[in-house]
């Protein structure tokens, strides 16, 4: 009985490592329809810029208050040095974590309510919500800021990134009987980079978020991986021993 039991809860492993995630494109509740995210936490060149991309633009106001520096720099591969050099804005130390400077009372007062921390953002979002969120701004003259945010609508969150996306309208037509449908986005004002460009730089970023979501990733499926292959084995092995065991009594 243990042995059968062990043999079914082998093939449902095997069975549930061999099916592929399928990637959710639209926006939780119903939303619009975007691009998969297809980052990749083991590219770690993409890491790399997408850790430089963070502090440059997002660090100002987000925190990651569960990550430490001298984690990145272990899983990054960076030196001390460079962590100090090139990423450590608001911190002295490599064991200290990644915070801001800004204070939430100030952040209150500017945007209406304190950026959230993004440790876990993609854990809580997914990252195809990520990545469309940073590449669906567009210009919203009724709103306080200028913009608005196809998969967020009246976000508080300005278009920190729109110097290089550049500035895009959003196209809606009508619908009989209900609310206007999105079309496609135009370009109004032409950012640093080209579209293409700017996907990339984006995916680079959603990368990042990701790893400091779950920094052991990588480690956590290859281990899964093992212990499948063990639980196999094993089975394989108790199934036989079993048929040795039972050959007298049958």
């Amino acid at each position: 009985m243990i042995n059968r039991v062990l043999l079914k809860a082998a093939a449902v492993l095997a069975a549930a490592l061999l099916v592929p995630a399928v990637p959710a494109v639209a926006a939780g509740g119903g939303g619009p329809a975007g691009d998969p995210a297809n980052v990749d936490v083991g590219n770690v060149a993409s890491l790399q810029r997408g850790a430089r991309h963070f502090m440059n633009y997002c660090s100002g106001c987000h925190s990651a208050k569960y990550v430490r520096y001298n984690q990145l720099g272990r899983d990054l591969g960076l030196t001390d040095q460079q962590l100090i050099d090139n990423l450590m804005f608001t911190a002295v130390k490599p064991t200290e974590t990644i915070d801001i400077a800004m204070r939430p009372a100030d952040a209150q007062r500017w945007f209406g309510q304190p950026p959230p921390d993004l440790s876990l953002i993609t854990r809580a979002r997914g990252v195809d919500y990520v990545y469309n969120f940073l590449r669906s701004f567009y210009v919203d003259p009724a709103r306080p800021l200028g913009v608005n945010n196809l998969w967020l609508p009246n976000a508080s969150m300005p278009h920190v990134l729109w110097s290089l996306q550049g500035l895009q309208r959003a196209v809606y037509e009508d619908v009989p009987g209900g609310a206007p449908k999105f079309v496609r986005f135009e370009l109004e004002r032409p950012g640093s980079m080209t579209p293409a460009e700017y996907d990339e730089f984006v995916r680079d970023i959603v990368n990042f978020l990701a790893y400091i979501g779950e920094p052991v990733k990588l480690q956590r499926e290859s281990l899964g991986v093992l212990v499948i292959a063990f639980l196999l084995v094993f089975g394989v092995f108790a199934y036989l021993l079993k048929q040795e065991i039972w050959k007298d009594v049958r």
